[in-house]
Parts: C-alpha cells; sequence; structure tokens
C-alpha cells in the first residue's frame, strides 16, 4: 500500500518534518490544509501532506463518493508515511486535520516520533459528546499540541475541558472556532486571524521540542515537553 501521491512544503533537506494528514471528507489541498502547511513551512520547516487511499481514488475519478478506509488501512497508511519519511529528517513530527490527526494520536507512541500536532481533534461526533475518542489520549506520551476551535462541535472548550487528558497534552484555542477554526462574524474575529495565531502555536510547538534534548526521530527517545498551556 504506498502512498502515491505528496504536497511538500518548505525546505527538501530541513531538519525537522511535520507530516499532516487531511479530515474526512477533504483531501490534502483543501484551503485549511494548504495554508496551515504553508504557514508552518514558511518558519524553516518542511511540511510534508499525504492522502489515504480512499481520497486518493476520489482525485483519481475526480469526483466525490467512497467512504473513508477502514481503521486497519488508515493505520497502516500512517506507519508507512513514518517508516519513509523517518530516515531522511533528525526529527520527524506527525499530525492532521480532524481524522488525520486522530488516526496519527494512534500511532505516536509506538512509533516514538517527537512530537504529534491535531488540529480539531474530534472528541465526540457533533451531537454525541457520549461517544468520546479519547480513551488512548489518557495515556498518551508523546508531546502533543491540540488546536481547537472553543465552540468545535466535535468538542467544545467546555467539554474538553472536563475530559481526562494526558498531561503530555497541550492546547492552542482559537476563539470561538468551529471545527475549521472558523468564528461568527458577531465574535469580532476573523478566520484569517485564527488561522495564523494557530500557524504561530504550531510552529512554537516545533520549535520549542526542536530546542530541548538530544535528536528524537523514530526509535529515538523523546525530549522534554515545552509548549503551551493546559486548557
Amino acid at each position: 500500500m504506498m502512498v502515491e501521491e505528496r504536497r511538500l512544503d518548505g525546505p527538501t533537506g530541513a531538519p525537522v518534518t511535520l507530516a499532516l494528514a487531511h479530515g474526512a471528507g477533504a483531501g490534502m489541498d483543501h484551503p485549511f490544509m494548504a495554508r496551515v502547511a504553508r504557514g508552518v513551512a514558511e518558519a524553516g520547516f518542511r511540511v510534508v501532506r499525504f492522502e489515504f487511499p480512499y481520497m486518493a481514488k476520489r482525485r483519481a475519478i475526480g469526483g466525490r463518493g467512497g467512504r473513508p478506509d477502514p481503521p486497519s488501512v488508515l493505520l497502516a497508511t500512517w506507519r508507512e508515511v513514518i517508516a519513509d519519511l523517518a530516515p531522511s529528517t533528525r526529527r520527524l513530527f506527525i499530525g492532521g486535520k480532524s481524522m488525520g490527526g486522530r488516526i496519527a494520536s494512534m500511532v505516536a507512541d509506538e512509533a516514538e516520533i517527537a512530537g504529534l500536532v491535531c488540529l480539531g481533534y474530534p472528541f465526540h461526533p457533533p451531537g454525541k459528546p457520549e461517544k468520546l475518542r479519547t480513551a488512548h489520549l489518557e495515556r498518551l506520551a508523546t508531546p502533543a499540541l491540540f488546536v481547537q476551535g472553543t465552540r468545535d462541535p466535535f468538542g467544545t472548550h467546555e467539554e474538553v475541558t472536563g475530559y481526562r487528558l494526558s498531561p503530555a497534552i497541550r492546547f492552542h484555542w482559537s476563539e470561538d472556532g468551529d471545527h475549521s477554526l472558523k468564528p461568527r462574524k458577531s465574535s469580532g474575529r476573523t478566520e484569517p486571524q485564527n488561522l495564523e495565531e494557530a500557524i504561530a502555536a504550531i510552529r512554537g510547538f516545533l520549535a520549542g521540542l526542536v530546542e530541548t534534548g538530544p535528536q528524537a526521530t523514530l526509535g529515538r527517545r523523546r525530549p522534554a515537553f515545552r509548549g503551551t498551556s493546559r486548557p
């Protein structure tokens, strides 16, 4: 199962790489994914976007349709991407938008990557707060940054602050943001403002881990966490 197509932003030979996977409904070229990737890359990091097999098939036929791959395929794809990228970088971070970040969080510890970045983590399906997707996050050891909108229907600020989560997880909250960090006009905030602040938080998270401890890539000891505050 080869990941055929990718998008690369930033210096090819950068010592730090962030691999990003897309959400369930939109691929790696979605404007949200592209803006985040390019914004992070502007700080000198290499950012690699890729697609899961079902999304690559959608692209090939030029249309919509097709449910996300089963969890076994999504997990296997992430493991393949990690194995492929790790030898070419000193520090490998992984993450993604919604589903892509959730699956990354499920392989982060086993792969011993340097850090995890989740953009709009889907803590529960909209309207079903009782169906939590947090069991593995209670014991997560990988340093992680979760970028969330305060009114995300997949987990609002009020809901998330009540969850039991690993102390390895830190949050950046986008004021009045939805699942894609977009605020309402009445909030006085703008979507570009929330996105730029989120990008700055990600860049700071990556830089903070790069500055601490020895090299940390696949199979190596992770550095101590130094990031933003808990919710």
